[in-house]
């Protein structure tokens, strides 16, 4: 991911076509022939340019927040992407039990490249070049307009409240050998119930507390790892890791890579409550990508190659089964409470994403102004009640049909992410991008043709009933925001756009006009 700075490269600015002077995000189109000079940097550095909002004059710039807020640094940031993303190894093991050793350990190195490297660089790319809440929503906005703006915003909330629902599931599941009264019933309800309402509550204090939050999980999650990898030196036997099932279940397989290696994207929605986002958000992707896939690696590399394949067993919850096996019963405990403490991050970072996404979009008047109302610790709170809200609804759901119904509806929201990206590489090739991928506009769209073909495979071998279910999902957004701008126009809720944001000028298709430098 990180590599050297390429040569400075001259680049030739002009306006779209048919488009006055003035037309191009802010800044005076300079005269034919006229020269800029832009420095494409490597991931993990910037270039400086400022962010530059469409139909603002140089003169007129002003911050895009100034509050009293303390904005999130580098080290917290890869902690919440971490959480975001992985929080640890826990919930890989169903790769196992669906393909065995070899195709499971493959699959964890390879799908980064596939996936997980192509998300992260575009997120560095689209979220340092629109330095706000509500993230990919503003990247489809300025691109599409903003009736799929909505869309995006709608399939990526709902894939993630519904991702978030799987914490409660997993955390009860690590916990059932211990206390088998959780498995079921209403003390089980009244376990999610308990959890859900604690978290959300971490989540109001504000994003300062979360992120450090993080950084004490994370630490207390992995560690346990390292010492059963120093543990489990004496017992690996390379043989086991080259075991292939004959009869592999794709589905479960493809699901499982896909769930645990995607959502990079989702710390966009946070980039508004960044410190210095346009150096911060490319280095924290980086840190956490190398982190991510360590610390699903190992731990996999250690589990399968010191215990004899038992494929049946490998279901979520099992690392804590092999951690005795391996060490004994006190680091099968540490791993039960590793796990819980990763879901109790992974919940956590995933909820600021959700309701700060929902923030973002009412600053931009997508959602009812009441969206945008911060608490006094600078939190979205009718963003958290919604999501948390959802999470309850939802967190009745299997683990396989958790999984199955968000990774459907995030590979949508996925398609529109790649559209836009495209869209404005090749319309506004010199467009002000802080970070900026260093493949060149045909390198950066030929990157992004692996993971939509994935995309495609794991939509085809989505059951029936996700389908149906995620389809109908969508159908409703495709509703609900024509039902909105209704009861704008009727004006029985109000809504509004942050005189603080650029303007998108999205009121068409063809109307978009990003930033340009």
């Amino acid at each position: 991911m990180h590599s050297p700075p390429p040569a400075t490269q001259t680049t030739t600015v002009q306006s779209p076509p048919g488009a006055s002077p003035n037309d191009v995000v802010g800044v005076p189109t300079p005269p034919s022939g006229q020269q800029l000079r832009e420095e494409v940097p490597a991931m993990g550095e910037c270039n400086g340019v400022e962010y530059v909002g469409v139909g603002v004059g140089v003169d007129e710039l002003a911050p895009l927040r100034v509050d009293n807020f303390k904005k999130v640094s580098v080290l917290p940031l890869v902690f919440l992407i971490f959480y975001e993303v992985s929080g640890g190894p826990f919930g890989i093991e169903d790769s196992v039990g669906a393909a065995g050793p070899l195709l499971a350990l493959l699959g964890f190195l390879i799908f980064p490249f596939i996936w997980s490297i192509p998300e992260a660089l575009i997120t560095a790319e689209m979220g340092t070049m629109f330095p706000e809440n509500g993230g990919y929503v503003v990247w489809v906005s300025s691109a599409l307009g903003p009736y799929w703006g909505f869309q995006q915003g709608w399939m990526k909330w709902l894939s993630g409240v519904i991702d978030n629902a799987l914490y409660p599931v997993l955390f009860l599941d690590y916990l059932d050998s211990s206390v088998p009264a959780l498995s079921g019933g209403l003390p089980r309800i009244a376990a999610v119930l308990a959890l859900t309402v604690v978290l959300t509550y971490m989540n109001y204090r504000g994003l300062t507390i979360v992120g450090w939050a993080a950084i004490l999980l994370g630490v207390f999650s992995i560690l346990p790892f390292v010492i059963m990898g120093l543990v489990a030196i004496p017992k690996l036997k390379p043989s086991r890791w080259l075991v292939v099932e004959k009869d592999v279940d794709w589905n479960l397989y493809l699901n499982t890579l896909f769930w645990n290696l995607n959502y990079w994207d989702s710390i966009s929605t946070l980039a508004g409550e960044v410190e210095n986002p346009k150096r911060t958000l490319p280095k924290a992707l980086f840190y956490a990508l190398i982190l991510v896939v360590l610390g699903y690696f190992f731990p996999l590399l250690i589990g399968t190659g010191a215990i004899p394949l038992d494929r049946e067993a490998w279901t979520d919850g099992y690392f804590s089964d092999v951690a005795k096996m391996i060490g004994g019963v006190w680091l099968g405990w540490w791993i039960t409470g590793a796990a819980a403490a990763s879901n109790l991050g992974m919940f956590v970072a995933e909820m600021s994403s959700d309701s700060f996404q929902l923030l973002g979009m009412a600053e931009r008047g997508m959602l009812p102004s009441i969206f945008a109302k911060r608490s006094h610790y600078g939190t979205p709170l009718i963003g958290i009640l919604f999501s948390a809200s959802g999470v309850l609804l939802l967190s009745w759901m299997s683990f396989q049909e958790i999984i199955a119904a968000e990774n459907f509806l995030y590979c949508f929201g996925m398609i529109l992410e790649f559209i836009a990206f495209v869209r404005l590489r090749i319309k506004y090739p010199a467009a002000s991008r802080p970070y900026k991928i260093p493949l060149g506009t045909v390198g950066s769209i030929l990157m992004c043709v692996p993971p939509t073909i994935l995309i495609c495979i794991v939509l085809a071998l989505s059951s029936l009933k996700v389908a149906v279910v995620s389809l109908i999902a969508v159908i409703i957004g495709l509703v609900l925001q024509p039902c909105l701008k209704c009861i704008e126009r009727k004006r029985w809720l109000k809504f509004s756009v942050s005189s603080d944001l650029p303007d998108l000028h999205c009121e068409n298709h063809e109307n978009v006009e990003p930033l340009v430098n």
